[in-house]
């Protein structure tokens, strides 16, 4: 199979939670103009913000969740790519991190309890998973 970044798949899907990450600064940017006003987001901001609604603020949450693992995540994949340690850890790892995050968004975003920790689950696994190939044989 052909993968769209150096023919690796981990390549790809790191790529791939990279563009997820750009995507998710967005709808929460616009929560928070919507409620702040444009003249608010265009200028300096200095003044104090006013609170978003609940769903801003758990786009927030999700994207500063998805930050906080992210350079994890990209060393992870890095690291395996140069020591030549992919194989299938990595390769169901990457898959599992990327779903798992493209999942927990919109599952923070609606508030559903107990499938969204299952997302997180789903990707923190994933990223074990490229952990543990970095060590073994």
């Amino acid at each position: 199979m052909s993968w769209p970044v150096a023919g690796s798949p981990e390549l790809t899907m790191l790529a791939l939670t990279l563009v997820l990450a750009f995507v998710s600064l967005f709808p929460a940017a616009a929560g928070r103009t919507k409620v702040n006003g444009l003249d608010w987001n265009a200028g300096p901001r200095d003044s104090t913000p006013r609170t978003p609604d609940v769903v801003t603020q758990r786009l927030e949450r999700a994207q500063a969740n998805l930050w906080e693992t992210l350079p994890l995540f990209i060393g992870g994949v890095l690291i395996a790519e140069v020591a030549d340690k992919t194989g299938t850890l990595t390769f169901w790892g990457t898959q599992a991190f990327f779903w798992g995050r493209l999942a927990y968004i919109p599952l923070y975003a609606a508030g559903a309890p107990y499938v969204r920790s299952l997302a997180w689950m789903v990707a923190t696994l994933g990223l074990v998973a490229v952990f543990a190939a970095l060590f073994l044989p």
